[in-house]
């Protein structure tokens, strides 16, 4: 058995295991992660240091356990950050439940999923390849893909629960490989390749410290990279919560805005209304248009 080592990880109520296991449960890539009833176990790379962690809702407490390999004991404070992030345990929920109440639309969600937050990554990097390879294809086919990434250019992981056994590959990895046959346009491998190579070098940084909005407007300046593609980005890599995919047919196409939907203009105008909060309004809209 690989060496575990614990730490239990607290929560303001309400929070919802489904919404994560829904969440997870789409864009599990085997390999890397793993997904049980009640847990979710994925591989990590942070700086020199590789390893795993498991984290595991815990009934009838307002607490996640987090198990993790004792090679992360060189880098815990920054996995247990990154993981209270990826499930968002740091938000308050009653302060946001207060922003969306004089909104009638919003204010019905809440009331029927009170404990919905914002799903997010463990690496930034790895979301951003994702939203990338995501580009006017389904989840489903996404997730093939770059599970096709992480089986050719992901480097194995030793000591490991089962069913975890592999990285994400690195940028340097993805920058310099033969991509022939991967499953996606050759103009989203240029997209691919010259984002990897630019984190590579370290020209891009992929952080929020200068503020959500700069990230984007670098990410823009990218060929193959718009609007959507830097917002999400901005939304599921960092869990920025004011940003806001405005044209992402989830949110267009909600059933809130009846039959026709809505278009990408007007719902920009309407989501000014709930800032500094547009991320979290959009978890609700998707939570709406998928039914659950």
């Amino acid at each position: 058995m690989p060496s575990t080592e614990f730490l239990t990880l607290p929560y303001q109520a309400p929070w919802d295991w489904q919404q994560f296991h829904a969440h997870f449960r789409l864009r599990a890539i085997a390999g890397q992660e793993y997904l049980g009833e009640h847990d979710y176990c994925r591989s990590f790379c942070l700086g020199d240091v590789t390893g795993w962690f498991r984290v595991t809702a815990l009934p009838g407490q307002h607490a996640l356990r987090l198990e993790h390999s004792a090679s992360a004991s060189a880098c815990l404070a920054e996995l247990t950050r990154r993981v209270r992030r990826m499930f968002d345990l740091d938000a308050d929920p009653a302060l946001i439940a207060a922003h969306f109440a004089a909104d009638p639309h919003l204010a019905q969600m809440l009331a029927r999923h009170p404990g919905l937050r914002l799903p997010t990554a463990f690496d930034a990097f790895e979301q951003a390849v994702r939203a990338i390879v995501g580009q006017q294809v389904t989840v489903k086919a996404a997730v093939t893909i770059t599970g096709r990434l992480v089986g050719r250019l992901g480097e194995p992981l030793a000591d490991a629960p089962a069913g975890i056994d592999r990285l994400f590959p690195t940028p340097e990895a993805l920058a310099a490989a033969n991509l022939d046959g991967i499953g996606m346009p050759g103009k989203r491998v240029q997209t691919l390749q010259h984002f990897a190579a630019q984190v590579a070098s370290g020209t891009l940084r992929l952080d929020i410290s200068q503020g959500a909005s700069e990230l984007i407007e670098r990410l823009c300046a990218l060929p193959g990279i718009g609007p959507w593609t830097a917002e999400y980005i901005a939304l599921r890599a960092f869990g920025d919560a004011d940003a806001f995919p405005a044209s992402d047919l989830g949110l267009l196409k909600a059933p809130i805005w009846g039959p026709t939907g809505i278009t990408a203009r007007q719902l920009q105008l309407h989501a000014e209304a709930w800032r500094p909060w547009r991320a979290y309004a959009a978890a609700h809209l998707w939570h709406n248009y998928s039914g659950g």
